[in-house]
């Protein structure tokens, strides 16, 4: 068998690091890929969707690194050990590793003992030996942390080099103090919103750091004692713009959403270095704040519920860096208004204003205007990749289905005229609908490009004509795939089959 270089053999496994099937498999072949794939896998070894809990050889590792003192006296509380000899592992497995994710060690110690007291004294021993044995620590999980470790003999020396936070609000704020003392190099921080309430240690945290270029915040609470967590958080975060490049927010819709609204319409106009802006909910009421948000650098805005006018206002405030724009505008759902001026210049500001776009959601009302700015952006926009398409519910509600399908019609048409030569996906949410007769047409013509893929949430393609047509154009390998899809997966735009 032709022998791979070990530098390719390392790529290629690097590749795979998030692969736990594949690289798992890799090991397997000879002792080189083994040699190779090992100190990849225990990098992040708890970044896998695997069952933890059912893995008692991680445990056992775990526990061969503890000094036979602790092992006894582990043993005399209950806490059952297995037997290891010093010949037993193939590897300094945790030499390798620069990562600690304090749930799934949870559940690994849970394979030692059911009894709360033993899983305590588990932890504590456990965690010190990570913070002893590790050479570096880069990514830190520490949800559901119970111990203090920045206490732990040689904390200073293996936090102050961590990389990546991962946390939740129901964390003791002296937790997030003994963080901050050492850690002030941070420059991913993910918080869990679990506790609805202010977390003065998270904000201190986020204070003193130096280089803080990521940062998400997650709403998961059930909870009717809510009080404003996003105050002092935000005005941290702000005193952060000349570093923080990616902003992601997904908030909990709660009956008094004023809580995050105010905050957020204060933090946004100071993040002027944003390359990413991420948020399931943007409403901007005042014209003269929204013609602040000036992200020259922006690559990815991702909004899921956003007034149309606004996104254009932002959009065309960018410096022409954008690659991905994925939006739910809620206009078209709700409110008929001046929505089809709106998406008028929605799409003329997409291709004056984005080159680069390659994954596109765009509202559309299916008009002779609409038609025509709909061509010259294909045009303009040779990058693009994937183009969702959503038409307006209002103007689809007073057209029969003969002009939906001319609609269609046309709309394929341009299509084969004009897609970009890069366009390897389309998605049609609501009514945008084909004849047999078009839909014919179009693959016929898209025949000799590259395989497209379309997805879909009307279920009319699952009739026995249609499923008849594409599965000729699929064996001819005209079509990728063509899917029904749920709409959910539709709307994102990194969801792939």
């Amino acid at each position: 068998m032709f022998k791979l270089n070990e530098d390719i053999l390392f790529l290629i496994f690097e590749e795979l690091k998030n692969d736990s099937k594949s690289l798992f498999s890799c090991l397997m072949v000879n002792k080189l890929w083994c040699e190779i794939g090992i100190p990849i896998l225990w990098k992040d070894p708890w970044n896998y969707k695997i069952n933890y809990n059912n893995k008692a050889y991680l445990f056992t590792i775990i526990t061969f690194y503890l000094s036979d003192d602790i092992k006894d006296f582990l043993e005399r509380q209950g806490v059952q050990l297995p037997s290891v000899s010093a010949q037993s592992l193939s590897f300094d497995y945790l030499s390798f590793c620069r990562s600690i994710n304090i749930d799934i060690i949870n559940e690994i110690i849970s394979i030692g003992s059911s009894l709360a007291y033993n899983q305590f004294l588990l932890q504590q021993e456990f965690y010190s030996l990570f913070i002893k044995k590790l050479p570096e620590l880069k990514w830190l999980d520490m949800r559901s942390i119970k111990h203090q470790i920045f206490y732990l003999s040689e904390a200073n020396t293996r936090l102050e080099s961590l990389y990546e936070l991962k946390c939740d609000t129901s964390i003791n704020a002296t937790y997030f103090y003994g963080i901050a003392r050492i850690c002030q190099y941070i420059q991913k921080l993910t918080i869990v919103n679990i506790k609805p309430k202010s977390n003065y240690g998270i904000a201190k945290l986020i204070e003193v750091q130096e280089n803080l270029k990521y940062f998400k915040w997650i709403d998961d609470f059930d909870d009717d004692n809510f009080t404003n967590p996003y105050k002092e958080i935000f005005l941290e975060l702000g005193k952060k713009a000349d570093t923080l490049n990616h902003l992601e927010l997904l908030f909990f819709y709660v009956d008094n959403f004023d809580y995050h609204y105010t905050s957020l319409q204060m933090l946004l106009p100071k993040l002027h270095k944003l390359k990413t802006l991420i948020t399931n909910e943007f409403i901007y009421d005042n014209d003269n704040i929204l013609k602040m948000l000036v992200y020259n650098d922006l690559e990815v805005l991702n909004i899921i519920y956003i007034p149309i006018y606004e996104a254009s206002i932002i959009i065309g405030n960018s410096g022409g860096h954008l690659k991905e724009v994925s939006l739910k505008p809620y206009d078209f759902a709700y409110y008929d208004g001046d929505f089809k001026e709106f998406s008028l210049t929605f799409i003329r500001k997409i291709y004056e204003n984005c080159p680069l776009i390659e994954y596109l959601s765009l509202v559309f009302s299916p008009s002779k205007d609409h038609f025509i700015e709909f061509e010259n952006l294909l045009k303009g926009c040779q990058n693009l990749k994937l183009l969702l398409l959503i038409t307006s519910n209002i103007s689809i509600r007073y057209q029969t289905e003969d002009i939906i399908f001319e609609n269609g019609k046309e709309l394929l048409k341009i299509l084969i005229r004009s897609a970009p030569a890069k366009l390897r996906e389309l998605r049609f949410f609501n009514d945008f609908k084909f004849s047999l007769e078009a839909l014919e047409e179009f693959l016929e013509n898209w025949r000799g490009r590259p395989a497209i893929t379309i997805l879909t949430n009307d279920p009319i393609y699952e009739g026995e004509d249609y499923k008849k047509l594409i599965n000729k154009y699929e064996n001819d390998e005209v079509i990728k795939n063509f899917k029904y899809e749920y709409p959910v997966n539709m709307e994102d735009l990194n969801f792939r089959i």
